[in-house]
């Protein structure tokens, strides 16, 4: 009988910690730290890790036609100013990186359009307007203003999507001339501060149902920060989703050889020597931190990490709008970032050495490859439908080659994506050189 006590005493303690695992596990959850990694789960940041996206506030949608006047910056700045200056120091950034100089694969990746011969990074919010203007690259209308300027999105909201088709110099010399106002609390707040407000309604048609399960902060600077495209008709800004399921990279090539421009597939322009018919995707920073593989779009938003909070001698606080790198906000990195990264400066290095590395080596592969495309459409050894194949090809090629290119944190946003696009990129410059004779 003591045996057989002791065999029961025993199943009874083994099923017992058996239950009492299991509901450890229940309670705090399996650990989502990756092997090798020098991440620590911290104690004050709320680890959201399983692909949602952070959405605490909601964002207002600007009313078209309502008769108002768009108030300037310069009229807050007497109830606002602190944050009126935090903007105005956005003109410390003035630096300007010639990517035509730096990527030279550009020049024969983009031959046949502006790009190839004027191509520089952006500087602060303040110089947009001068920027625009001054560029190397021509422009034709009124849409080239959407993001340079409140006085477009304005002009729209109130008077329709004609606006976009006005030609460039009019809409300079009869509206901005008026009111030359850079970007600034009208494009983010309309007429109301404090409360986010969406001017661009592109970026609300493009999300559809899914408008409001992205966070107002998100939505404020992905007006701007998104690949777009000019509507062949109307001009209008438009962008190649309808929802967040229809915003990957995938989902936005496929759009784009599905969209139809008189008998053949849409092209932002023909490369010139290949008569390729390319995508010239632009600055796609929402696609990328909400996509597929981020690891922070659950927890934080571009203001989160982009614009500081300030406490004044007073001890009022307000949003900093000095918009900076998360890298150079030593305070972020010390109260927020720590909690999980022991060194983000040398990780955000290495992930940006990576993606830099593989664009320029894939870059370069372009650049050889659209050359045997000329070779082979000037050889007359192929068929219209064979070249048609291989330009096909090129073109997805550098897609996804382009998307990473083009997108501003070399990485940083969403180092999974990125690492996905070059991948694809070398594989289809595999497939297409095998379509080669």
């Amino acid at each position: 009988m003591r045996a057989e006590q002791r065999d029961r005493y025993r199943l009874i303690i083994g099923v017992l910690c058996m239950v009492i695992g299991v509901l450890l596990i229940m309670l705090i959850g399996p650990s989502h730290v990756p092997a090798k990694s020098n991440v620590v789960v911290p104690e004050t940041v709320k680890l959201v890790m399983d692909g949602s996206i952070k959405a605490e506030k909601t964002a207002n949608l600007v009313q078209t036609h309502s008769g108002a006047t768009l108030i300037t910056a310069a009229e807050w700045q007497e109830k606002y100013p602190e944050i009126y200056a935090s903007y105005a120091s956005n003109s410390e950034n003035d630096q300007v990186q010639d990517y035509v100089r730096d990527y030279p694969m550009i020049q024969t990746l983009f031959k046949g359009y502006g790009f190839a011969k004027s191509y520089g990074s952006a500087r602060g919010h303040t110089y947009v307007v001068e920027d625009v203007t001054s560029t190397g690259r021509p422009h034709k209308m009124a849409n080239c203003f959407t993001c340079k300027t409140p006085m477009l999105s304005y002009a729209v909201n109130e008077q329709g999507v004609e606006i976009y088709s006005m030609p460039f110099e009019d809409f300079q010399n009869d509206i901005l001339a008026q009111t030359n106002e850079v970007l600034s609390c009208y494009n983010c707040h309309a007429n109301t501060p404090g409360e986010i407000t969406v001017t661009h309604t592109y970026l609300a048609n493009a999300l559809g149902e899914d408008f409001g399960h992205v966070d107002a902060e998100n939505l404020a600077c992905g007006q701007c920060h998104v690949d777009y495209y000019f509507d062949p008709a109307t001009k209008a800004v438009t962008l190649p989703y309808t929802n967040l399921s229809t915003m990957s990279p995938d989902a936005m090539l496929e759009y784009y050889n599905n969209l139809i421009v008189d008998g053949q597939v849409f092209a932002d322009y023909v490369q010139e020597d290949s008569g390729v018919r390319q995508i010239m995707i632009n600055h796609p920073e929402l696609e990328t931190y909400l996509g597929e593989g981020s690891v922070h779009k659950g927890m934080f938003t571009c203001a989160d990490c982009h614009m500081g909070t300030v406490v004044t001698k007073n001890g009022d606080v307000y949003p900093s709008h000095f918009l900076q790198s998360p890298l150079t906000n030593e305070d972020l990195l010390k109260n927020t970032c720590s909690q999980c990264h022991s060194d983000l400066k040398a990780e955000v290095a290495a992930i940006q050495k990576e993606a830099e590395d593989r664009t320029y080596e894939i870059g370069y592969k372009l650049e050889a490859l659209i050359n045997r495309v000329t070779e082979a459409a000037n050889s007359g050894e192929y068929t219209e439908e064979e070249l048609d194949a291989i330009r096909m090809a090129f073109r997805n090629a550098q897609f996804y080659w382009n998307f990473v290119f083009v997108e501003n944190s070399e990485g940083a946003h969403n180092s999974a994506l990125t690492r996905d696009c070059l991948n694809k990129s070398e594989t289809l410059i595999a497939e297409c050189e095998a379509l080669f004779k």
